[in-house]
C-alpha cells in the first residue's frame, strides 16, 4: 500500500547528506515551509546548496538555516531586502557564496530540470554580469529570433521542501493561492520532495482535475497545523 505520510519530521528527513542541494519553496513570505526548514536544522546536514527565490526574512525559516551555518551557497533572485540581515552579514564576511539568477530564469531553470530539458537560450541577462560564468568567462550566446540570447542550464536538487494546502496518502497535492509559487516546479526538479500539508484527505477526495503536483513527484508528506502568514521584507514603522 502506498502511504507517503511520514510518521514524524525526523523520518521524512532520514538520509539527507552533508553537501546536498536543497530547493525551498516560497515567494516573499507566502508558501514558506517553515516547519520543514526547522526539521532540516534539527536533522543536522551541513554544507548545503540552497535554491530559493530570496535569501531569507528576519530570523526564522531560511534565515535560521543560514544563521545555523548550514549553507555554503545560495542560488536566488532576490538576496537583499529590508529584513535580510542574516544573509547580508554572512555574505559581507565571506561565509556564504551567492549565485544571483534573474527571477524568470530561476523559475525556468528549475522547470527545465523537471521537464528533462538539457539547456535553453534566453535574452534575460544578456550584456550584463549575469551573462558570465562563476569564473568570469562569458556564457555561450546566440542571436535568435532577432535577439541576443544567453545559454542557461537546468537547476536540479537532491531535495525539495515545499508547502501545500492538502494532500492524500499517495502524495497528490493542491495549494492555496500564492502559496503555490515555486512548489510545483521544485517538486519535479528534485530527486526527493518533502511537503507539508494542512489537511490529509482520503483517496479520491481531491478532484483529479484540481491536483497540481501528482504524487509521483512527492516522497513524503508531513501534516502541520494552520498558522497565519506574517508579512516580511518591510522596514518596521516608526
Amino acid at each position: 500500500m502506498i502511504n507517503k505520510i511520514a510518521d514524524s519530521m525526523a523520518q521524512a528527513f532520514e538520509g539527507i547528506q552533508d553537501g546536498a542541494s536543497v530547493m525551498i519553496g516560497g515567494f516573499g513570505t507566502a508558501g514558506i515551509p517553515h516547519e520543514l526548514i526547522d526539521g532540516l536544522i534539527a536533522q543536522g546536514a551541513r554544507d548545503l546548496t540552497v535554491v530559493n527565490n530570496n535569501a531569507g526574512n528576519g530570523d526564522t525559516g531560511l534565515a535560521a538555516l543560514l544563521q545555523a551555518g548550514r549553507v555554503k551557497k545560495i542560488i536566488c533572485s532576490f538576496p537583499r531586502q529590508a529584513d535580510s540581515h542574516v544573509f547580508d552579514a554572512l555574505y559581507r564576511s565571506g561565509k556564504i557564496e551567492l549565485e544571483l539568477v534573474p527571477q524568470g530564469n530561476l523559475a525556468e531553470r528549475i522547470r527545465a530540470a523537471g521537464a528533462g530539458i538539457g539547456a535553453f537560450f534566453t535574452p534575460t541577462g544578456y550584456g550584463t554580469p549575469l551573462a558570465l560564468n562563476a569564473d568570469g568567462t562569458p556564457k555561450e550566446t546566440r542571436f535568435l529570433d532577432g535577439k541576443h540570447q544567453v545559454l542557461e542550464f537546468p537547476i536540479h536538487a537532491d531535495v525539495a521542501l515545499i508547502k501545500a494546502e492538502a494532500g492524500d496518502r499517495w502524495g497528490n497535492l493542491v495549494y492555496r493561492k500564492a502559496a503555490r509559487n515555486f512548489g510545483p516546479v521544485m517538486a519535479m526538479a528534485a530527486k526527493r520532495t518533502i511537503a507539508t500539508v494542512h489537511h490529509v484527505v482520503a483517496l479520491g477526495q481531491l478532484d483529479p482535475e484540481s491536483i497540481v503536483t501528482p504524487g509521483i513527484f512527492v516522497s513524503h508528506i508531513v501534516q502541520i497545523d494552520h498558522k497565519a502568514t506574517l508579512g516580511g521584507g518591510f522596514k518596521p514603522s516608526a
